[in-house]
């Protein structure tokens, strides 16, 4: 789905309300799935080092070609400790395979420092939550993310990806003037209200809004600054722009970006924009103008170029988004450096004196360096409790939520509106995040032979447990009723869907918390006091989106090898 880029010369973005409108998407975010976490990867530096395995999982995938030359980067230089490290390294072990790992597994192995990278996949697929059903008769669905956005540097670094594998030809793009980009809505009150965008929205009252939004903006510059380190979403809106913007607009946002309570998310982790805009200028409104501090500088190529000159919104892939994380696995298996396992379960990983030992179900391998991109927890479970507890604290602090994702495809047209989908705060239907109508962005994924539409529902986040109970026990019968009946009662769609899939997502958004910041800081303190030779990659940390989760691979790699 769109993600959340929060670069600081973005601060307008974050916070207009055509961004309230655009930025929005329901469901998983990170390109990872339950049953495929995105563990990243694992591997220890020491000289000389070599990968060693009893027993080699049953899939694995191996081919010898001599890798691209490392390319210069233009962001800023990694540490000098972990650079004058590189020259001993020769194995790095990759937790997860879900896009994190794959992403850094790719910037890994365009370095001729690494002499091989191991990816350990526990299921049997890669890709994590960027998962794509695609039908016989050509119809595709996303269980996952659907639309990825270009702005901002980790947009285009994305971009420069999806060029360099290959899949320029592919992109399927949404521009700002697409009706799927001018055309978000809210469900309020029982009724839909389209959220107000340009000028004229800004200037009037529109429902379910009480006054101009322009008022709002015209005083929040004379608003004082914040002093606290943190704070949540909701009230940082409420006290800037208002309690009735940060109930509606800022609410459904926070459950279709993050599947979460504004109450509780961080704003200085989720937006960290609007909060280094407020304690750099005093104000959104100068932060927009001024700039709200430094960036990571990527330079686009053409294909990241032409977003910008086509003024794309979002983009997709024509056989769905997995197609990246296909696409990457064969460029890797093509490198001739590194080894793809699934089925390849960790069980334990314990420092060594040469770097890390890595214990499977079958097996012990070493690498020289880690990089894990596993869910937190699930890191947390296999560290040494013996040298590594507060490390596995911190780690195990961090929360997850589920979301029920309910794909429908219904015969004919049936939308009453024509949107990207629309949004529900937590005051209007706590188990009901929202409904994409995916026909709109992405008409080519309907089946070529008829008219259909297609439709996505997504349900529960924060308040899963709250509302269909444990996740283990809710059926999928249930699943599909709620969903079809949220379509008929909010759509008035009076037809039975044609064909249905649910997904249920287990613990697939991590949840920055108030403090996340501070514990992410003291995550990574806690590896360098111990010298542990260890990446932290993935949505459990910096930023949930797909971009975000792919900057970290790249931003890994960079630490260990100096560019990418």
């Amino acid at each position: 789905m769109t993600q959340l880029d929060c670069p600081p010369n973005e601060t307008r973005a974050l916070w207009t309300p055509r961004a309230l409108t655009e930025r929005w998407t329901v469901g998983p975010t990170s390109g990872r799935r339950s049953e495929t976490p995105d563990k990243a990867f694992t591997v220890s530096v020491y000289q000389q080092a070599s990968c060693r395995r009893h027993t080699l999982p049953q899939h694995t995938d191996h081919i010898n070609t001599a890798p691209p030359p490392l390319t210069p980067s233009p962001c800023a230089p990694p540490p000098p400790l972990l650079c004058a490290t590189l020259s001993a390294m020769t194995t790095v072990a990759v937790l997860g395979g879900g896009i994190g790992g794959l992403a850094a597994s790719y910037y890994l192995c365009k370095s001729p420092q690494v002499t091989k990278v191991v990816v350990l996949e526990s299921s049997s697929r890669l890709g994590g939550w960027l998962w794509s059903t695609r039908r016989s008769d050509g119809a595709v669905f996303e269980h996952g993310p659907r639309g990825i956005r270009p702005a901002g540097a980790v947009g285009r670094n994305t971009l420069n990806m999806v060029e360099d594998l290959g899949l320029g030809g592919e992109i399927l793009p949404v521009t700002y003037s697409h009706v799927a980009s001018k055309n978000r809505y809210v469900y309020v009150n029982r009724r839909l209200h389209r959220m107000p965008s340009g000028m004229s929205g800004l200037l009037r009252t529109v429902p379910p809004f009480s006054r101009p939004l322009l008022l709002n903006i015209a005083g929040e510059i004379l608003v004082r600054k914040g002093k606290g380190e943190d704070e949540s979403i909701h009230s940082f809106v409420s006290r800037r722009l208002g309690k009735e913007l940060a109930d509606i607009a800022v609410d459904s946002l926070c459950r279709g970006v993050f599947a979460g309570d504004c109450r509780k998310l961080s704003v200085r982790s989720c937006f960290p924009a609007l909060y280094h805009a407020e304690q750099r200028r005093g104000s959104l409104t100068l932060g927009m103008l001024l700039g709200s501090g430094p960036t990571a500088v990527v330079p686009p190529g053409p294909l990241a170029q032409r977003s910008v000159d086509e003024s794309w919104a979002q983009w997709s892939l024509r056989r769905g988004v997995e197609s990246l994380p296909e696409s990457i696995g064969e460029y890797l298996r093509q490198s001739g450096r590194a080894e793809l396992h699934r089925e390849a379960a960790v069980q334990q990983i314990s420092p060594s004196a040469s770097g890390w030992k890595i214990t499977l179900e079958d097996g012990v391998m070493s690498a020289d360096h880690i990089i894990s991109a596993l869910p937190a927890k699930a890191l947390s479970s296999i560290l040494p409790s013996s040298s590594c507890q507060p490390l596995i604290q911190l780690l195990q602090d961090i929360a997850t939520v589920t979301v029920a994702v309910v794909n429908l495809e219904y015969e004919g047209s049936v939308l009453p509106v024509q949107g990207f989908g629309h949004l529900l705060p937590s005051s209007e239907d706590r188990g009901l995040l929202g409904v994409v109508y995916d026909s709109v962005p992405f008409p080519q994924h309907n089946r070529p032979e008829g008219q259909t539409t297609r439709l996505t529902v997504m349900m529960g986040g924060a308040w899963f447990q709250e509302v269909f109970g444990d996740p283990g026990a809710v059926t999928e019968e249930r699943l599909l009723a709620t969903a079809t009946e949220a379509v008929s009662r909010q759509l008035g769609v009076s037809s039975a869907p044609s064909w249905s899939r649910v997904t249920l997502q287990k613990d697939c958004i991590p949840q920055y918390y108030q403090g996340h910041y501070r514990r992410v800081e003291s995550m990574r303190s806690f590896i360098r006091d111990k010298s542990l030779s260890l990446s932290l990659i993935g949505s459990s940390y910096d930023g949930v989106s797909v971009n975000d989760v792919i900057f970290s691979g790249r931003t890994a790699a960079e630490e260990l090898l100096g560019s990418v």
